[in-house]
């Protein structure tokens, strides 16, 4: 499954707005990276998603500790975020959209994402008109994992800007400009054991560089759509939240091409491709044997045959060609057998109940033809157990009664 991770631009959405995308087949590794219109945009295929990319600039970020009894429903959760963020927010509630963190507790501080509501749902109408619905959003950058910040120049010489994020309580995500100044107090606070980790992205890794006076990481803005779009945030909440069928689908969609493709999973493929040709290779050498035994036997049949009748020159069918040699022999030494007529009659004739008389006798391909015996059920069956003590059978349609030995076709 290929992923289309969009950037979504900052302004009002339109024909002419240009979307940097990158286009990934397994969530690490980009196949192809570029800009282009809404209407130009690669098609990820039918089993494909599509993440979108929030810019740090156009994410704020709060700290609310949900109250008792708050519940996720749409509606609820809505109210309950705009009465905890009234106060400290500086554009109209109602304007807005809000994203809880997806680890939130009941009654725990928890971060909540804040965006521009009319922005986001105008850029998303625009990308599902030219047939890219977005799956997912997700922001650029997010609250750390850890207390330990991370810092991201990022941006053009001329609008350069400084991301810092950490987990800390008072810091989430914070956008300065890139200056000596602002580089300093990201890297006041950092824990000495453990130095600020300073990525940059190669048009301001220079200018980076020379304020820090120490090298820094390359890292594109493709890279972090990539880090992004494997993040566990998903802005798509309250108005803009797909379906809990459509989320868990593509969860498992995504998890199979992840296993299939991606570079940390390549061990468990090798070990899932080895025991899968260990299996069909011991398959194979199992019904070589149950092979190989089968033809034994056959020739073991065979010679049996060709030993106990040495006429028999061409073996088609041993076990019919026996059963046929065995009869004409039987034959020429005048013996009987339970398929011969007098054998057949003479079992039909003990088991009949005295009322029952055949007003004819037939007898055809070692079966016994009675017609003129009508029999019920329970007598048909009070036949059968009495005949099969015998090693013979019986059916019955109307007034027609077959008597056959056991084993035999009828």
């Amino acid at each position: 499954m290929s992923t289309l991770i969009l950037y979504l631009p900052p302004g009002t959405p339109g024909p002419n707005t240009e979307f940097s995308y990158t286009l990934t087949a397994d969530g690490h590794i980009a196949t192809r990276q570029a800009s282009a219109k809404a209407m130009r945009l690669p098609d990820p295929g039918r089993t494909g998603e599509v993440v979108a990319v929030v810019p740090a600039r156009a994410l704020s970020w709060q700290r609310v500790t949900l109250p008792q009894g708050a519940t996720t429903s749409a509606a609820r959760l809505r109210s309950v975020l705009e009465g905890l963020l009234e106060e400290q927010l500086l554009d109209e509630p109602t304007q807005l959209h809000f994203a809880l963190a997806p680890d939130a507790q009941i009654g725990e501080p928890a971060w909540v994402a804040v965006c521009d509501r009319i922005w986001l749902r105008e850029t998303l109408q625009l990308l599902e008109s030219v047939g890219r619905s977005v799956g997912r959003i997700v922001p650029e950058f997010a609250p750390g994992a850890s207390d330990t910040r991370e810092v991201y120049a990022i941006g053009v010489p001329e609008e350069a800007q400084l991301v810092l994020t950490s987990a800390s309580a008072d810091q989430a995500v914070n956008v300065l400009p890139l200056s000596a100044a602002t580089l300093a107090l990201g890297m006041q606070s950092t824990d000495p054991d453990q130095p600020a980790r300073v990525r940059a992205e190669p048009a301001v890794a220079g200018m980076t560089e020379k304020l820090l006076n120490r090298p820094v990481e390359l890292s594109t803005a493709s890279q972090r759509s990539l880090v992004a779009a494997r993040g566990n945030w998903n802005l798509a909440q309250l108005e803009f939240s797909s379906s809990g069928r459509t989320r868990a689908l593509r969860s498992v969609s995504g998890g199979f091409n992840a296993f299939l493709r991606a570079p940390q999973w390549r061990a468990a493929r090798w070990a899932l491709a080895i025991a899968v040709a260990a299996q069909i290779v011991g398959l194979n050498v199992a019904a070589y044997k149950e092979r190989q035994s089968l033809a034994t036997k056959e020739v073991g049949i065979r010679s049996t045959l060709q030993q106990a009748f040495p006429n028999v020159k061409v073996v088609v069918d041993a076990p019919v060609q026996m059963e046929r040699e065995v009869a004409q022999l039987r034959q020429t030494a005048g013996s009987l057998s339970h398929r011969d007529f007098e054998p057949l009659l003479a079992a039909a004739g003990a088991v009949l109940p005295s009322s029952q008389v055949p007003s004819m006798v037939e007898f055809a391909d070692s079966e016994l033809h009675l017609t003129g015996v009508s029999l019920t059920n329970d007598e048909l069956s009070n036949v059968n157990q009495r005949l099969q003590a015998d090693g013979f059978v019986a059916r019955a349609q109307g007034s027609q009664l077959w008597v056959r030995a056991a084993g035999e076709r009828p």
